[in-house]
């Protein structure tokens, strides 16, 4: 396959602060300057932000120079091509065929899956320490040390989140088990061993708990700007894995005020996945023509729209399984290709949902987080504590925003729980949610098959089951990690 040669970020500091690959964990600096020189003022720590925020969707963040390491979209895809709802059409170029066929997962050698994501989310990591360990120091308004600060603490959580959740199994019934290297000094240089799931989650949860209170009352930027919102959407998100429903429903509840699930009408429209200005978008990347990142980017690997990789044969599509239980009347459905209206390039059940917004123009914005997930969370955590009449309220609030028809009345118990699940299925699919849900709720991996659904004539995903807990749900540990770190044996790589 052909590297992108062309793409290239044109900002001082996004290459500042994404560096060099052979440096990896290391965050020792290469010369005289200091720290508080660079990151001196509130000004300075604003640049350094919004160049942390441009590596969410930059090209090769994760330093391998392929057209599957693009930022966090390139995993978010991964999440739900592992999963049970998404087919690929045809082999095409082959980006991401391995992490459907659930061996890409398995390599840890350099320019991998697990390398890339080791190398993207520390690298967030680094970015987020740097200006937690210099803004005390800083000269500007308090008021903006502290949005700084909650934002940085909330970038730290975020990375930890992912990074805990690759490469381990899900929290419960695992907190004791090795997680990841917990890393919080910059100027720490020493080797660490991997810390316990516990030990990671109690720092996402320290860092949330900080960043909401530094966050509450401050004015923000813009949508790609964390704010007390977001912070308590990923604090939601953190308590559903933890079974923590109290406090999943309660986040989830706070996170989504103010927000407003978009009209039925902007639902199947091109803006409604690709445009950050949409009322129901939480957080995101705005994405310029300039910045785009072409071939190695997710609209080359999801939209047909540009005659991207998608386009050439890896098509994205729904299982008929699940395409089958999305009603006629509910505009989801018609975010996929009606079957038998297929073409060559869009074939039946192909994915409509995510398109640029403008054909034949690659700026198109990503979607981290959206208040519809709220109402999701919120209304699993609450059927969870066997409050029906809340949870019911709660789905069919969302439900009814895309389907007028919808009643959840008749659900309750187990069997509400079951349909929330299902339309958390339907609602988020091709968000990155569903090898999370899988771990989580230790279902194991059941993709469906025969005609529509996996396997021929689809592209073959070799694995169709596997049992909860299995390995192969785990990233490995970079070679290159075992090598470097002085505090790591063989006998700390996964299973």
């Amino acid at each position: 396959m052909k590297k992108l040669k062309l793409i290239a970020m044109p900002f001082l500091l996004l290459i500042l602060a994404v560096g060099c690959k052979k440096d990896y964990l290391e965050t020792r600096p290469s010369d005289a300057v200091t720290q508080q020189e660079i990151f001196g003022t509130t000004a300075k720590i604003a640049s350094t932000l919004d160049a942390a925020y441009k590596t969410f969707f930059a090209f090769s963040p994760g330093g391998s120079g392929r057209h599957d390491d693009f930022g966090q979209k390139a995993y978010d895809l991964e999440n739900d091509l592992m999963g049970t709802d998404m087919v690929v059409h045809t082999a095409g170029y082959g980006w991401f065929n391995s992490d459907y066929q659930y061996t890409e997962w398995q390599v840890p050698t350099a320019n991998r899956a697990p390398d890339e994501a080791w190398f993207y989310y520390y690298n967030l990591i680094k970015q987020a320490n740097t200006i937690l360990k210099t803004i005390d120091g800083a000269t500007g308004p308090q008021v903006d040390k502290d949005k700084f600060k909650g934002e940085a603490l909330g970038i730290r959580a975020y990375a930890y989140f992912f990074l805990i959740n690759y490469f381990q199994q899900t929290y419960k019934g695992n907190e004791t088990k090795p997680g990841v290297i917990l890393q919080l000094d910059p100027s720490d240089f020493s080797g660490k061993t991997r810390g316990t799931v516990q030990q990671i989650y109690d720092q996402i949860i320290a860092d949330l708990t900080q960043a909401e209170t530094l966050l509450t009352g401050k004015t923000r930027t813009d949508k790609v700007h964390i704010d007390v919102s977001v912070v308590r959407g990923l604090r939601a998100r953190v308590a559903l894995l933890m079974e923590d429903w109290p406090t999943a429903s309660a986040k989830a509840n706070a996170a989504r005020q103010g927000y407003t699930l978009m009209p039925i009408a902007t639902y199947p429209t091109r803006a409604g996945f690709s445009t950050i200005s949409n009322p129901e978008w939480m957080w995101g990347s705005f994405i310029p023509s300039d910045q785009a990142t072409i071939y190695a980017s997710f609209w080359s690997h999801i939209d047909i729209t540009n005659q991207g990789y998608a386009y050439l044969g890896t098509q994205k599509k729904i299982t008929k399984a699940l395409y089958d239980q999305i009603p006629t009347g509910d505009v989801r459905k018609t975010v996929f290709k009606t079957p038998g209206t297929g073409t060559a390039t869009n074939p039946d059940y192909n994915q409509l949902k995510f398109q640029v917004p403008t054909p034949g123009n690659w700026a198109g914005d990503y979607v981290y987080m959206r208040n519809a997930e709220m109402y999701l969370i919120e209304a699993e955590a609450l059927s969870r504590q066997g409050q029906d009449g809340p949870a019911r309220t709660a789905l069919e609030t969302l439900v009814k925003a895309r389907y007028p028809a919808y009643s959840a009345a008749a659900f309750s118990g187990a069997g509400l729980l079951t349909e929330i699940l299902l339309q958390r299925r339907i609602e988020l699919w091709g968000e990155g949610f569903a090898l999370m849900d899988i771990k989580r709720l230790k279902a194991g991996l059941n993709r469906p098959t025969g005609p529509g659904n996996h396997g021929s004539p689809n592209f073959d995903p070799a694995v169709y089951t596997l049992p909860a807990g299995d390995p192969k749900f785990l990233m490995r540990i970079p070679q290159k990690e075992l090598d470097n770190n002085s505090a790591l044996t063989p006998a700390d790589q996964n299973p």
